[in-house]
């Protein structure tokens, strides 16, 4: 059987025109997504500063909390101290301690006010972080498949096997979904993964 030296020219030119094209998919592609990645970026790290932002404004909330609520107890020590004294006291003493009472239930209203004021507020950290990291999450998830994709995409440049081009598409289009919830607040999150990754 003799070979035609033009018929295999033609298809060695058909083979790089193939694998052109496909290097030129895989490279417009891989720029893309970086520069996807490069935005999702951005935002997320504004994201975790305000996370941590939220988190220590909480731990802050809750030494507060715990501050009040030491002055308060304090103040209904007090005030239970008083009136036993004032209870045994001459009545020449019993406005002193009535004053002295009046000031020290007025504290304990006080405290008490004020430490509810800061729970609440702790807790409001708390729900501001927790959803603040729901949106973490999906931007990780987002890089997580940019990755995987990326790595596919190399490796299909490399072999040059078109399929494998197509199945990194699959990651890719999950990546872009998670990035693009992240960005826009969407409420998409497989939770079973963000699970298995945390």
């Amino acid at each position: 059987m003799d070979i035609d030296p033009i018929e295999s020219a033609s298809s060695v030119d058909e083979a790089r025109s193939s694998s052109h094209g496909l290097n030129t998919a895989v490279a417009l592609t891989v720029a893309l997504l970086a520069t996807f990645l490069g935005l999702c970026k951005v935002k997320d790290d504004n994201i975790v500063q305000a996370m941590e932002q939220a988190q220590a404004n909480r731990i802050d909330a809750w030494n507060f909390y715990q501050a009040r609520n030491i002055r308060e107890e304090v103040a209904k020590a007090t005030v239970t101290e008083l009136q036993l004294a004032a209870a045994g006291a001459q009545p020449a003493q019993a406005r002193g301690y009535q004053e002295a009472l009046s000031r020290y239930q007025a504290l304990v209203e006080e405290q008490t006010k004020k430490k509810d004021e800061i729970e609440r507020q702790a807790k409001q950290d708390a729900d501001t972080y927790d959803a603040l990291n729901y949106r973490d999450d999906q931007f990780d998830l987002s890089d997580a498949l940019v990755a995987v994709a990326i790595s596919l995409l190399a490796v299909s440049a490399v072999t040059h096997k078109r399929w494998l081009f197509w199945v990194a598409m699959v990651p890719t289009a999950f990546g872009i979904l998670m990035g693009m919830a992240g960005l826009f607040g969407w409420h998409l999150h497989p939770d079973a993964l963000a699970g298995l990754l945390s």
